[in-house]
Order: C-alpha cells, then structure tokens, then sequence
C-alpha cells in the first residue's frame, strides 16, 4: 500500500474503500452516518461524544432516542434521525432472516442458547416485541420473525399469528420470546396466558411449542427451565 493509500485509511470511508467494514472501529461507523462534523469537532469526535452519551444515558447506541441525541453539541435532528434509523435497519436484518438449504443455522440444545441468540438484539428494545423462531428436526434455526410489536396481550396475539408462518416454512417446532422494556424478565400473568394459548395451539397444530424466554437486562428467564412446559403445569394454568 503506497503512502497515498495510507493517508486515506485515516478517513472512515476511504479506510472502509481500501480494507473493508469490519475493521472500522464503532467511532468510524458512526462518523460514516454522519457525515461531517461541526467547526469545532471532527466527525469522528462527534461520533465518540454520540457513543459516550448513549451508554451513559440511553443504555446504548441501540436504545437511543433521536430526540435524546440531540442533546449532544453538534448532533441536530438530521444526524440523530440518521444514527437512529441505521440502529433501526441494523436491527431489522438481525431479526429477520432465513437460512436456505446450503447453511446450517445455529443448533438450539437450551434455553441458555435461545437466550444467547437474542439477548443482544432484543435487551435494549423500548417496545415489546415478539418473535418465533422455527427449527428444523435437528434444532437447528432455519428462520426467525418478528411477530408483533408493542405490549402483549393475549387477547391480541393470537395462535394463528404465531403458527401461520411457521406452518408455512414447513418448522419441526418453534420457540416464541418476547422482551421486557423494564429489564425485568419476570413473567406477568398475561405472559403465562399467552403460554399457554400457544402450547395449547401447538398440541393441536402438530408443531411443538419448545420454550418461551422472556428477555431482560442482561438476564431472562425461560418458561420451560422453569418447568411450565412440561405439559402438565402448562395444562394446570
């Protein structure tokens, strides 16, 4: 690499032209999404005051508000709304996606594995979302979705909701989650009514009801470690 080409790895989008993504550093990312900076503070500066303040204040870049980034010297509303928006997409491809026949997805044995798959995706969420995940006859994931956002209620998420798709891609079983905005994963009465409306579904559908974890702060907790899906509990409530 000549010395022109180095210079230019100085600057977040030739570094990124020259050497690829991944090696930027969560700074360069950010100053990517925004662009430039102020007179007195480079892109990069802004970009590490952004980070610095949502770890602080918002508990991450993922759970920032862009009304809450604006309170940072140098970011308006373009520049917050930006951040926020590939926060938003980064998310969404997280969250739904589908393996095809050549890839293996990762193989589910416990709930300690559901909960690793997405803690990181789901901890920092402001809304409660949903999600099914569908295995094939080995465990392993083939697909997961989004099934519905906001608070859960019983009354509106229904069986077929959650079934529907799963039926569609042809899934051995599925494990459903939700998140706890609060952090707190303890479970509610409605998340054991929901439970159990969905194992109820699935003794008829065919297609198990493995476990439903619900996430919190760095923690969570699984219905079926718990021993409410051993079929008789779940049947008792």
């Amino acid at each position: 690499m000549g010395i022109k080409n180095m210079e230019a790895c100085d600057r977040p989008q030739e570094k990124m032209l020259f050497t690829g993504p991944s090696v930027l550093s969560n700074s360069e990312l950010v100053a990517l999404i925004i662009r430039n900076g102020t007179k007195d503070r480079s892109a990069i500066q802004l970009a590490e005051d952004v980070i610095s303040y949502a770890s602080v204040h918002t508990g991450g870049l993922g759970a920032a508000d862009a009304r809450e980034l604006t309170k940072i010297d140098g970011i308006g509303l373009s520049k917050a709304c930006a951040i926020v928006a590939a926060a938003e997409l980064g998310r969404r491809l997280i969250s739904d996606w589908t393996y095809d026949n050549a890839s293996n997805g990762p193989r589910l044995h416990n709930s300690d594995e559901v909960a690793e798959l997405l803690l990181r995706e789901m901890m920092y969420e402001k809304r409660e979302l949903l999600m099914s995940i569908h295995l094939n006859t080995r465990c392993q994931v083939e697909s997961k979705m989004i099934i519905s956002i906001g608070s859960l209620d019983s009354t509106l998420v229904a069986p077929r909701e959650v079934y529907a798709p799963a039926i569609r891609k042809g899934a051995a079983a599925i494990i459903i989650a939700h998140n706890h905005p609060s952090g707190d994963p303890s479970p509610s009465a409605a998340d054991f009514d929901i439970t159990k409306r969905i194992y109820d579904s699935s003794v008829i559908i065919g297609i198990p009801l493995l476990d439903h974890v619900i996430i919190g702060s760095g923690t969570y907790y699984s219905m079926k470690a718990n021993g409410y899906l051993t079929g008789s509990k779940a049947d008792a409530n």
